[in-house]
């Protein structure tokens, strides 16, 4: 049974960092393409932060370019998205999804696997 399960989720002012965790099992993790996506009520869930199988290749929404960086960790099946510079717009529940692809994807109908959530607020 696969299961993610994200964490590191909170409440931060505006400016401020938070880093996510998402531990997986019961999924070949190191031979997985991971993802971040966030969603807000009334909203559609979209792509934030893409990794490749081995993490040589990454792929950010422009919203969080230049802010926002994922890693991974296969040695302990986990991926990681560290989050500075938060704004309010920021503000969303955040979703750790496994695809059985190598490569890095961006849409969410790529990925087969998905968490729970964990709800980041920025407050202005």
């Amino acid at each position: 049974q696969v299961q993610l399960v994200e964490s590191g989720g909170g409440l931060v002012q505006a400016g401020g960092s938070l880093r996510l965790s998402c531990a997986a099992s019961g999924v070949s993790f190191s031979r997985s393409a991971m993802g971040w996506f966030r969603q807000t009520p009334g909203k559609e869930r979209e792509f934030v932060a893409a990794i490749s199988w081995r993490g040589d290749t990454t792929v950010y929404a422009d919203s969080v370019k230049g802010r926002f960086t994922i890693s991974r960790d296969n040695a302990k099946n986990t991926v990681y998205l560290q989050m500075n510079s938060l704004r309010p717009e920021d503000t969303a529940v955040y979703y750790c999804a496994a695809r059985g692809g190598l490569r890095a994807a961006v849409t969410l109908g790529e990925y087969d696997y998905w968490g729970r959530g964990t709800q980041v607020t920025a407050s202005s």
